[in-house]
């Protein structure tokens, strides 16, 4: 096999070694356009398990790498004049120049024919390859030259960095945040052999502009950020890389993704096929995990194309996962100020979970003191004096104190009969009660027949549905710690459907009642047309929702939610997917928030309780609301009286496309709680104690709801306390010796 490698980085010589290694009579001719030295760059991060990967597949190459790593376990993070250390981490650095030689030489040993200073043609100009490796970086030619078929994404980040390096000895991987008159600037620091240490400055554009780094030169740029991070320095001084046209630039970081990474007999590798941010790791690490499943793939499919294929499949879902981390992690580096109110150890906990990808219990085992500082502090600061995990610290909601931070979510059950809650009703609510939640959810209440989603949801319109809510009520609250909140809602353009169990996502045809929304859109093809609510119309919804607050008041319910979101009634105001109206009701943000804040402003009249609004903070559709809008929105409801943001997203247009995966709505959240000062809810695919512990004590969001969860076990809660080796106080009597016997059990004490 005759196999050429376009661009001689990391990606293409560690491909080239162990490709030489499992069929060394293949031919590989690897090119690059620079010299053997020429990089950009200082140092290289590998974590403890890469280095295990690189041991498996090429022991030599690992062991030369081996010898000229410098391995350190501690985070120091230096913010308002404290440092804060964290220990166990795992990583080791390598001088990238270091380990380029490393990878020419072993290369050179398997016969590879390595050229340098050689510009690189595109795959057509090897007719003779029978694979042709395009490991030419971020900017690739080849990815250019067939955009139409890999089909690039790149999302350029919002900081400039300056990639540095000096000749001084840090101890531990070092970050410092140091605001000034223009914002925040972050240092990313770490040592990466006997005496060197790259120093990373980075900084969002409008800082950096603000700064005037922009018009400076790059002697003016080493003396700004040593006035910054000298403290790190002793006598050394900060230096760029001169041999590299870029060295010293300040750049901005593209996260690129491409749909396909393969054509033919050409494949994409390393930075050509995608990018996860610096501030998780480094490109070569990926590069190098790339050419170990590319090798694989070309060991066990002699057809190229499939080989190529199954490459694809097999790898995409971890660079995929990996790059979620990434995004979320540059995320928190371009948004430092938005967590500058945390107090330092928070502060520090946040970054080091920014990713999503660490969690609560990860970190307790790599440095259990960490942690219990974490959740002392915590606990203090929610007034209670013995330290107990984050999910069951208490959480106040003006005069409301719940005695966890978990939520059972709202989740319809279609099991009403004109409206009235049943014994089915008191039988699932009262279970999760029991089960140990904090607070528990009705599901969406509608405000009025016309305001159903189906003819089978509840709802509090009529004296009848309050007495048998209030039945409810009086049960969680005499054999149970829990609060019981109920969301009020208008089905809008998305009622008068069948129950799921008949026919999922389908308008009734017998029996159907006129719909109403912001504007006479459909909800989707094949839905009916609603009718454009008239100022009268607004009017008796509005009345509609006071009356029923009235009557969740008289029904004991502690807590009340307005659903403002999913695409329902209100909703169909906000988002400008749906509201097409021309009045002063559509149009601008200000406008579409009219009628949405003149319910929550009439509710409130009547209703003294905490007050939560459920929203969609992102539509996942072209031309919809996004983040953005949400804070906007989420500012206006805490000044018009709401106490809480319960945060979802989506549901709001057929031509939504969510962005799935664990906690995938948590960075919404945790925008709105900390740029819009309010409490939060998060939603969405959380699932674990883990989880909870991990975005509460981040300060991400105040409490967590978990639907499918609950439905599976409603003593969830019960479970992760005994999972944890908490006693709950607050477990009725007669629950407390399975608990017990639970918490033994998953502590190993008994035998199953």
């Amino acid at each position: 096999m005759r196999i050429v490698c376009l661009g001689g980085g990391p990606a293409g010589l560690y491909f080239s070694i162990l490709m030489k290694q499992a069929d060394p009579d293949c031919r590989i001719t690897v090119l690059e356009r620079s010299e053997a030295d020429d990089t950009y760059g200082w140092g290289v991060v590998l974590s403890d398990q890469t280095m295990d990967s690189l041991a498996h597949a090429d022991p030599l190459t690992h062991r030369q790498i081996l010898d000229s790593l410098h391995h350190w376990d501690n985070i120091e993070i230096h913010y308002r004049d404290t440092c804060i250390r964290s220990g166990g981490h795992g990583f080791s650095g390598i001088g990238r120049a270091r380990l380029l030689g490393i990878l020419q030489q072993r290369a050179r040993d398997l016969g590879v024919d390595i050229r340098f200073n050689t510009v690189a043609g595109l795959p057509e100009d090897y007719p003779d390859a029978d694979l042709v490796v395009a490991a030419d970086g971020i900017h690739s030619a080849v990815r250019k030259a067939r955009s139409d078929i890999f089909q690039p994404d790149i999302a350029v980040g919002q900081c400039r960095y300056l990639w540095l390096g000096a000749r001084c000895k840090l101890n531990a991987f070092t970050f410092d945040f140091r605001e000034t008159e223009w914002g925040w600037f972050t240092l990313h620091a770490y040592r990466y052999d006997d005496e060197w240490s790259t120093f990373i400055v980075e900084a969002p554009d409008a800082v950096w502009q603000a700064a005037g780094l922009d018009r400076a030169d790059l002697a003016t740029s080493l003396s700004f950020c040593h006035s910054l991070f000298g403290r790190h320095l002793g006598e050394a001084r900060l230096e760029a890389l001169s041999n590299h046209s870029r060295g010293g630039e300040w750049l901005r970081f593209n996260r690129l993704v491409c749909r396909r990474w393969f054509d033919g007999n050409t494949v994409l590798l390393g930075d050509a096929a995608h990018t996860a941010h610096f501030s998780i790791g480094s490109g070569s690490k990926l590069a190098m995990e790339d050419a170990i499943d590319l090798v694989k793939c070309l060991r066990a499919e002699a057809h190229i194309p499939r080989a190529l294929a199954s490459y694809q499949a097999q790898r995409e879902p971890e660079v995929l996962r990996l790059q979620s981390a990434a995004r979320n992690r540059q995320e928190w580096f371009e948004n430092v100020s938005r967590y500058s109110q945390l107090p330092p150890l928070q502060f520090c906990y946040t970054l080091l979970t920014g990713s999503q990808r660490l969690g609560h219990e990860n970190l307790r085992q790599r440095d259990p003191a960490f942690i219990s500082r974490v959740e002392a502090d915590l606990s203090s600061r929610a007034g209670v004096s013995a330290t107990m995990p984050p999910l069951f610290t208490p959480f106040r909601i003006g005069r409301l104190q719940l005695k966890n931070r978990v939520v059972v979510s709202p989740m319809a059950t279609y099991s009403a009969c004109d409206g009235l809650p049943g014994d089915f009703h008191l039988t699932h609510l009262g279970a999760r009660a029991l089960g140990g939640a904090g607070l528990v959810m009705t599901e969406a209440t509608a405000v009025s027949p016309r305001g159903r989603i189906t003819h089978a949801c509840t709802g509090l319109w009529n004296e009848a549905q309050q007495a048998a809510w209030a039945r409810i009520a009086c049960f969680v609250h005499e054999h149970t710690r829990a609060a019981i909140g109920v969301q009020l809602a208008h089905a809008g353009p998305k009622g008068s459907a069948h129950v799921p169990s008949e026919r999922e996502g389908a308008p009734l045809e017998a029996g159907a009642w006129p719909l109403l929304a912001a504007s006479s859109e459909p909800w989707a093809p094949g839905w009916p047309r609603p009718q454009a609510m008239t100022r009268l119309e607004m009017d008796e919804v509005r009345d509609d929702f006071v009356a029923a607050a009235g009557r969740a008041g008289a029904a004991g319910f502690d807590l009340l939610e307005l659903h403002f979101a999913h695409g329902y009634l209100l909703s169909s105001f906000l988002s400008p997917l749906s509201n097409r109206r021309q009045d002063e009701y559509g149009g601008s943000r200000q406008n579409r928030l009219r009628y949405p804040l003149e319910i929550l402003g009439a509710v409130r009249m009547v209703w003294s309780g905490p007050l939560s609004v459920r929203i969609s903070a992102h539509d996942w559709a072209e031309g919809g609301n996004t983040c953005d809008d949400a804070v906007y929105f989420a500012r206006a409801f805490k000044e018009a009286g709401a106490d809480l943001i319960d945060v979802s997203s989506g549901q709001t247009s057929p031509m939504a496309r969510p962005q799935y995966g664990r906690m995938y709505q948590t960075p919404f959240a945790d925008r709105i709680r900390n740029e819009a000062g309010i409490s939060v809810i998060t939603v969405g695919n959380i699932t674990s104690a883990d989880q909870v512990n991990t975005i509460i004590a981040a300060g991400r969001a105040d409490l967590c709801a978990l639907g499918r969860p609950h439905l599976a076990d409603p003593h969830w809660t019960l479970r992760a306390a005994a999972s944890l080796g908490y006693v709950d106080e607050t477990l009725p009597s007669a629950y407390r010796a399975g608990s017990q016997q639970l918490t033994r059990l998953l502590s190993g004490a008994l035998a199953p």
